[in-house]
C-alpha cells in the first residue's frame, strides 16, 4: 500500500507542473501590459483602432494595385472606341449628317426640251421649268433666270426673264442656235441658273451639260435633268489646221504647205468666217518674212492646199521660228485673229517634235494637224522684240 501510494503521488506531480508551464508566456505578455500606464478598456480600443487602420491600409493598397490594371484596360477599351468611331463617322457618317450634306449638294432640277431641224441646221432649246430650287437669298427664296448656250460658240449666249422670290419658275422660252449637222456630235449644250442681285454678283445655283452626242436628235427631246455644280469656264476652242513642212539643207529652203482647217471659232454673227492663213519667219525673236492665204467666204472648214517658199541658210535654221496664224477676213473693219501656233527649236510639244522629224527628214514634207492657241500666249512666249524686217544674205 505505501509503495503503490508513494508512485501515485510521483505519478501527479508532473501533471500539476504543466500548467505552470504553459501560462509562463501568457504571464509575460500580461506584465508587459501592466507596465502601460492606461486603463484596460482604453489598451483594447487603441488595439482596435490599429487594427481598423491595418485593414484600411490593406484595401487601400490592394484597390489601388487593381484600380491600375483596371485603369489601363478602361483606357486601351476607350481608345479603342474613339478610334473606331471616328472612322466610323468616316466611312459610314450619321444619318443626320448624310441628310445635311444630301441638302447642300441638291440644287434643283431643270426641264428643257431639245429638237434639231435637219434641213435648216438649227437646234431649237427649250427651257420649260425648274423646281426645288436652292435658296439662295435670306429669305429662303431666289430669282432664278437661264443662260444658254452650246461650247462651240461660247460668245452666242441666251437668257430668261428673271423670276422674282420662287424655287419653281416657269420659264416656257425658246432659243435657236445655227449648228450645221456635222458639228453637233462635238459640241455640248450648256444650261446655267443663276441668282440674280440687283447690288452683288449674280450667284449661280446650278448647271446642266448636255453633250449632243450622247442624245438622239431624230425626235424632239423633253426631259428634267438633276442641277450639278458648275464646272470651271471651258477653254475655248479656236481650231485646228493641217499643214506640211519640208526643209533642203542643200538649197536652204523652207517649204510650208497650209493644206486645210476645220472647227475654226465663229468670228461673224452669223455664225461662220473669213478665214485666212499668215505664215511669219521670225529670225533671233525679229520679224523677217512673211506671206499669207487667200480668203475662204463663210466657212468654218477651209481648204487651202497653197504653197509657200522662203530661203532660209542653213546655219541659220536653228534660230528660225515659223509662226502660223488664222485670221478672219472683214471688209469694214479690221481682220482679227482667230488662233496662232508657231514651231521652231523653242517651241513645245506637237509643233517641237514637227519641227524635229522635219530636220530629221530633209527633202521630205511632214504633214501634221496642230489646235490653235490664244494669240496673245503665242507672242508672249515668242517674245518678240520689234517689228522691224532684216535682211539675210544667203
Amino acid at each position: 500500500m505505501a509503495m503503490a501510494t508513494r508512485n501515485s503521488r510521483a505519478t501527479a506531480s508532473p501533471l500539476t507542473s504543466s500548467p505552470l508551464a504553459t501560462t509562463a508566456q501568457p504571464g509575460f505578455l500580461t506584465g508587459w501590459l501592466s507596465r502601460i500606464p492606461l486603463p484596460k478598456w482604453a489598451l483594447i480600443a487603441v488595439a482596435v483602432a490599429v487594427a481598423v487602420l491595418l485593414l484600411l491600409f490593406l484595401i487601400c493598397i490592394i484597390k489601388c494595385c487593381c484600380g491600375k490594371k483596371k485603369h489601363k484596360k478602361k483606357e486601351r477599351v476607350s481608345l479603342h472606341a474613339v478610334s473606331s468611331s471616328s472612322t466610323a463617322c468616316l466611312v459610314q457618317p450619321e444619318m443626320e449628317d448624310l441628310e445635311r450634306g444630301a441638302e447642300q449638294m441638291w440644287r434643283g432640277k431643270l426641264q428643257y426640251s431639245l429638237e434639231y431641224n435637219f434641213r435648216a441646221q438649227e437646234l431649237k432649246v427649250g427651257v420649260k421649268q425648274a423646281a426645288e430650287l436652292k435658296a439662295m437669298d435670306s429669305g429662303g427664296t431666289s430669282d432664278p433666270y437661264v443662260i444658254v448656250y452650246l461650247t462651240s460658240d461660247t460668245k452666242k449666249k441666251y437668257e430668261t426673264k428673271v423670276y422674282r422670290k420662287t424655287l419653281n419658275p416657269i420659264f416656257n422660252e425658246s432659243f435657236t442656235f445655227q449648228i450645221p449637222q456635222v458639228e453637233v456630235p462635238e459640241s455640248t449644250l450648256v444650261m446655267q441658273i443663276y441668282d440674280f442681285n440687283r447690288f452683288t454678283k449674280h450667284n449661280i445655283i446650278g448647271e446642266v451639260r448636255l453633250p449632243l452626242a450622247s442624245v438622239s436628235l431624230q425626235h424632239v427631246i423633253e426631259q428634267w435633268s438633276d442641277l450639278v455644280a458648275a464646272s470651271k469656264v471651258e477653254e475655248e476652242h479656236l481650231g485646228e489646221i493641217c499643214f506640211s513642212l519640208r526643209y533642203v539643207p542643200s538649197t536652204g529652203k523652207l517649204t510650208v504647205l497650209i493644206l486645210e482647217a476645220k472647227k475654226l471659232k465663229r468670228m461673224d454673227s452669223h455664225g461662220l468666217s473669213d478665214p485666212f492663213v499668215k505664215v511669219h519667219l521670225v529670225l533671233n525673236r525679229k520679224k523677217w518674212k512673211k506671206k499669207k492665204t487667200s480668203v475662204k467666204k463663210n466657212t468654218l472648214s477651209p481648204y487651202f492646199n497653197e504653197m509657200f517658199v522662203f530661203e532660209v541658210p542653213f546655219n541659220q535654221i536653228q534660230n528660225v521660228d515659223v509662226v502660223i496664224s488664222v485670221w478672219d477676213h472683214d471688209k469694214v473693219t479690221k481682220n482679227e485673229p482667230i488662233g496662232k501656233l508657231f514651231l521652231g527649236c523653242r517651241a513645245t510639244g506637237n509643233q517641237l517634235r514637227h519641227w524635229s522629224d522635219m530636220l530629221s527628214n530633209p527633202r521630205r514634207p511632214l504633214a501634221q494637224w496642230h489646235s490653235l492657241q490664244p494669240p496673245d500666249v503665242v507672242d508672249k512666249a515668242l517674245g518678240l522684240k520689234s517689228h522691224l524686217k532684216l535682211s539675210l544674205a544667203p
